[in-house]
């Protein structure tokens, strides 16, 4: 798919929106991303995902779906396992990959193995959570299972055990605080961009990621050149450790005061949020990839047995 005619003549169907807690947010990068194709050159159908998707993908017929999903159903091999069913190549990981980073606690697992930087973490059962200290605080209290910092508690020291909202699921994960600057790092096929710096006045959580003046991004992350290094090469060994395609975006967080000891990996995005003024995006754009280029690239990326 070179472009130019070739591309007008390829249908691609983006998928967006979805039953999750992130639908609102698949809808914004979707949006985005069908707009980009366009730019790109592609003819492009938006769908607002369904129960239905199999019968309305049956109906488009899409040589390729770029997946613009994020949470639960989308981001987790759901969806990976339907398109791999109907043979049609789709965008970012495959329904292992997919599964693997969405499962916190089985994604630490492979963290682990391929000898990256954890802090200790277990599972627990949420009514568990609320009567004592699972850990000794500080800690986090998050579902194992969902992205965009979706119910996430910080337990300070001192602090009683958390009351947990009722919309958290019977089983979460609760892993020891980790200190630091938040950063992130974009892999791009077999290339990790660069390093950002997430700079905001508390935790980095849901209204900090997507409202305005939540947060503000510093690329390239000003930080020793040693960190810098790291950030890539982690980032880079987590998306082969999990099998990603595409793109992926790994999170860190970084205690200046400890140097390299000081750095951990939190986790792994297989469906990082797509907005010009995203994350991975801003990363490509430093590295003079154009936001529809992205796209276009990840749309020729695509492919089934991922």
């Amino acid at each position: 798919m070179a472009g130019g005619s070739s591309r007008a003549a390829s249908k691609v169907a983006v998928l967006m929106g979805g039953p999750s807690a992130e639908r609102e947010v698949s809808l914004v990068s979707g949006r985005a991303c069908a707009a980009a194709l366009r730019e790109a050159g592609f003819t492009v159908v938006e769908v607002d995902c369904g129960p239905d998707l199999p019968v309305r993908l049956a109906e488009i017929q899409p040589d390729v779906c770029f997946n613009a999903l994020h949470g639960r159903w989308g981001e987790d091999g759901c969806v990976q396992g339907i398109l791999e069913w109907l043979r049609i190549p789709y965008t970012h990981s495959g329904v292992l990959a997919s599964a693997l980073a969405m499962d916190k606690a089985k994604a630490k697992e492979v963290y682990a193995a391929a000898g990256l930087p954890i802090v200790q973490s277990v599972l627990a059962r949420r009514d568990d959570v609320a009567k004592a200290h699972i850990l000794p605080p500080p800690y986090v209290v998050k579902p194992n299972n969902e992205g965009s910092s979706v119910g996430v508690y910080i337990v300070r020291e001192g602090a009683n055990a958390p009351r947990l909202a009722e919309t958290m699921p019977e089983t979460v994960m609760v892993e020891t605080y980790a200190p630091g600057r938040e950063m992130t790092c974009t892999v791009m096929g077999d290339r990790a961009l660069c390093v950002t710096d997430i700079i905001t006045d508390g935790w980095y959580d849901f209204d900090a990621k997507y409202k305005t003046g939540g947060s503000r991004h510093v690329l390239p992350a000003v930080l020793p050149a040693e960190i810098t290094q790291a950030c890539l090469d982690y980032a880079l060994r987590a998306h082969r450790a999990l099998g990603c395609r595409g793109v992926s975006r790994t999170d860190f967080r970084w205690d200046e005061a400890r140097g390299l000891d000081g750095l951990i990996l939190l986790e792994t995005n297989t469906q990082p949020g797509m907005t010009p003024t995203s994350l991975a995006p801003e990363q490509a754009a430093y590295c003079g990839i154009s936001f529809p280029d992205l796209c276009a690239w990840m749309v020729e990326d695509a492919s089934c047995n991922r």
